[in-house]
């Protein structure tokens, strides 16, 4: 397996190899991991991810999975990198992290089969497909808000090629606790699976991602709090959250609410509200 990461050195967009716990430019510049200042990995001209496919997360909505995964899209423009900050808007309250797989676009694909795919995939990386729920009243259909705000798509570290995502563990932490516990095998659509299914009509590019579901267990996070996804054999992407700088504007859209639906999905599914007090950072 090689990891390559995308950085900032010297002022310029550089890709790099990693070397143990040190970053290798082509012409021999090394820096340490720890210090660089990470990018997205890749460039991806559209980000689509899948909405259930995890067996824990589809048990704690008591839901059903339908006969074929069903996707969403987020925009470009809400990536972030490893180290980024994650923002919540003021005025909000409901973000969730989401730690998922990564599928990275290598070739153009459109219409081949499952077991073609695999010769389409660049390598994998490491997402948190960070909803912001107070939308999801005025969203739902689209998800556009809920999950395509700015900053909440971080990828990273790296993109690792010739990884077998079979039997791998996904794990989330918040301010070092573990909070998502899963295994790619517990997944109804593996990755080939998804990218043939997208490709039938919808033409991947090079450098595009699909998201792959996320394990039981997503809640909401505060300001302040560090969020952690660590995928075995893809290293472990960090961010933390911050409070946007400006309040949602109130004279112009829907605006954020606490809806029954709003506080059910992001506490965990069907809760019923049995005695859970929204938190109050």
């Amino acid at each position: 397996m090689t990891e390559y990461r995308r950085i900032l050195l010297d002022g310029a967009t550089v890709q790099v190899v990693r070397e143990g716990d040190e970053l290798v430019a082509g012409d021999g510049r090394r820096v340490k991991a720890g210090d660089a200042r990470h990018l997205p990995p890749v460039q991806p001209t559209k980000i689509i991810a899948v909405h259930l496919n995890h067996r824990s997360r589809v048990e704690e909505f008591q839901a059903e999975l339908p006969a074929a995964p069903t996707f969403f899209h987020k925009p470009v423009s809400a990536l972030n990198s490893h180290k980024g900050a994650v923002v919540r808007p003021e005025g909000c309250r409901w973000l969730n992290y989401e730690g998922e797989v990564g599928v990275v676009i290598g070739r153009t694909a459109r219409n081949i089969s499952p077991d073609e795919a695999g010769a389409y995939i660049a390598g994998y990386t490491i997402a948190n497909d960070y909803g912001l729920h107070d939308f999801r009243d005025t969203d739902a259909g689209s998800m556009l808000r809920v999950k395509g705000s700015d900053t909440l798509c971080p990828l990273g570290p790296g993109l690792v090629t010739d990884w077998d995502f079979h039997g791998k563990r996904l794990r989330t932490y918040v301010n070092g606790e573990v909070v998502q516990d899963g295994s790619t095998d517990e997944m109804k659509w593996d990755m080939h699976y998804l990218v043939a299914d997208i490709a039938r009509t919808i033409t991947l590019h090079p450098g595009d991602v699909l998201l792959s579901g996320t394990p039981a267990n997503s809640r909401p996070v505060q300001p302040g709090d560090v969020v952690e996804v660590e995928v075995e054999g893809l290293g472990r992407l960090t961010n933390h959250i911050v409070t946007g700088p400006a309040p949602i504007r109130a004279d112009v859209g829907a605006q954020p609410t606490s809806s029954e639906q709003v506080v059910s999905t992001a506490l965990g599914g069907d809760w019923e509200f049995r005695g859970i007090r929204p938190p109050k950072r």
